[in-house]
């Protein structure tokens, strides 16, 4: 047996369930029934820029803090790379560079060869 004159059904006064009329003039969503207006996307935009922007900086600013070699923060190369040529064959890398000249060169290779390593008395 059908129902007749329930919630619903056409001709009813009480419409379907969960569909129940607003009253004049109220809008469920935002209370103004417009959305957000053109001051609430500014400030959305603003906080959205701020907030990556600090995200990258937090970001910059860890990264050059791992990478941190010397005592005033600043990363610090070696002024020349690290070999297995001892005394002279740097001295010959500086001449051959250009850094000093060939009187220079002379000069401190005689040192150098003066001060040679020998055996170590006990």
């Amino acid at each position: 047996m059908p129902r007749v004159g329930g919630a619903g059904d056409p001709g009813s006064r009480w419409p379907a369930r969960g569909h129940r009329p607003r009253p004049p003039g109220r809008c469920a969503m935002y209370w103004n029934g417009h959305g957000m207006g053109a001051w609430g996307w500014f400030a959305m935009s603003l906080t959205t820029l701020i907030v990556w922007t600090l995200i990258i900086a937090a970001t910059v600013l860890v990264v050059r803090a791992l990478r941190r070699d010397g005592a005033d923060g600043r990363t610090t190369p070696a002024p020349y790379p690290a070999s297995d040529k001892g005394a002279e064959g740097l001295l010959a890398e500086r001449f051959a560079r250009g850094e000093i000249d060939d009187e220079e060169y002379s000069r401190r290779l005689a040192v150098l060869r003066s001060h040679a390593p020998g055996p170590m008395p006990l």
